[in-house]
């Protein structure tokens, strides 16, 4: 994930203020039914560009919530995060209520990006990363180049919007055809955060594209990764460089601290796959590693009065030094590039408070790692030459989702023959 709780939960006594006031106009909910086929079995005609490969152009769409890249778009940013129901379900009033809960949280969150330098890197890192993929599926996947890449971010520049804007504007779709496929950046699926991001494309797709297949860009997802050789070996990597900063004689009992975005308790008990999903991840790395040393896998981030997964980064790090362990390593293992949670939360918060900043380090952030550049290509080229539209696990709803659109964002994305439950 990629936002702050923080920026998520506001108490109980602010949300009632702002519920107690008048709505304005709501956005009508959609009600379409798309249904698209699991598998390619036609091939669809190429867009009307160069290509080098029989079944390219290729567009890679990068799917994350985004951050504000200047502290003048934080306002903005916060005001379509709250406006979310997919993420903060905030009932009929949701368009009223969420611009107004965004404004209060502005001014903090304004001078925490300050304090990073301005900013959030996370569309740097983020083209970046897809650029550099890209240029590795040219080679490794020539059938299906040239691969175009695109970011759409949930809640900054560019949205998906824009983006679903670019890709018409570059020849697909329009009746030319052409395939993109979604890759979010979240390697463990949440409803509120790969969720989010599909449910967005699929209304993007129905209000530009309309219910026509024939001539229509064909989709297809990579909706989730958490134990892809690649990126298990990535985070590796990573923490070995940390391990060999301590003195040799301390380093097997350096403790070895996982920590990811928490979810709260009502979206768990949903049935949200997330957390069995950072644990699988979380494993898999140990198991990398050979099981060098003691972890734990903890979860950072909670804000409010409403019970959250835990237990907290800051009060795991907290009671470990209180039990005289002050050799720790935090690891932002469901993250792929850094951003506010990383630079301001576990950088400035956590270590930085600590007390105890020589001995409590953080593991690098993924960034521009080129083995995680390599995982990225070789889950694309095997999504690519697979043959199909999605996970099949991407088809099932949560025992408790009462949500219409993620069931019709499922049948677009699924096919209607493997969307279960809905």
């Amino acid at each position: 994930m990629t936002i702050r709780p923080s920026v998520l939960q506001l108490s109980r006594r602010a949300a009632s203020s702002v519920l107690a006031r008048p709505p304005t106009s709501l956005t009508p909910a959609l009600s379409s039914k798309i249904v698209q086929s699991r598998t390619f079995a036609t091939p669809v005609p190429p867009v009307t560009q160069d290509a080098t490969g029989s079944k390219g152009p290729t567009a890679m769409v990068f799917l994350n919530m985004g951050g504000p890249s200047t502290v003048d778009e934080v306002g903005d940013f916060l005001s379509a995060l709250f406006a979310d129901g997919d993420l903060i379900p905030l009932g009929r009033l949701q368009n009223y209520i969420g611009p107004i809960l965004g404004r209060r949280r502005t001014p903090k969150i304004q001078q925490q990006y300050s304090e990073i330098g301005g900013g959030s890197p996370i569309r740097k890192w983020t083209e970046y990363q897809n650029a550099e993929m890209c240029k590795l599926l040219d080679k490794i996947s020539p059938e299906t180049a040239p691969h175009k890449p695109y970011v759409a971010f949930r809640y900054a520049h560019p949205l998906t919007e824009e983006m679903y804007t670019k890709l018409l504007d570059d020849g697909f779709g329009n009746g030319k055809g052409g395939r993109a496929v979604a890759f979010t950046q979240y390697p463990q699926y949440s409803c509120s955060t790969t969720g989010s991001s599909l449910n967005e494309l699929w209304k993007w797709r129905q209000r530009m594209e309309g219910k026509a297949d024939s001539g229509a860009i064909q989709w297809s997802v990579i909706d989730r990764w958490p134990a892809h050789p690649g990126l298990v070996e990535a985070f590796a990597s990573n923490i070995e460089k940390t391990l060999d900063s301590y003195p040799k004689e301390r380093r097997k009992d350096v403790v070895l601290l996982f920590s990811a975005h928490s979810l709260p308790m009502s979206v768990v008990n949903r049935g949200d796959p997330y957390p069995a999903e950072v644990a699988a991840t979380v494993y898999a790395v140990m198991q990398r590693l050979k099981f060098s040393n003691p972890y734990r896998l903890c979860w950072q981030s909670q804000v409010g009065p409403q019970p959250w997964l835990g237990p907290q980064t800051q009060m795991s790090v907290d009671e470990y030094i209180k039990k005289g362990q002050t050799d720790l390593a935090l690891i932002p293992i469901a993250f792929t590039s850094d951003h506010i949670e990383t630079l301001y939360e576990l950088d400035k918060e956590v270590i930085g408070e600590s007390g105890h900043s020589d001995t409590i380090k953080r593991v690098e952030s993924l960034n521009g790692n080129p083995i995680f550049i390599e995982a990225l290509a070789d889950l694309a080229k095997t999504h690519l030459q697979s043959g199909v539209a999605c996970s099949y696990q991407m088809g099932l709803r949560c025992p408790g989702c009462k949500s219409e659109r993620c069931a019709e964002s499922k049948k677009f994305f699924a096919g209607p023959e493997n969307a279960f439950a809905v």
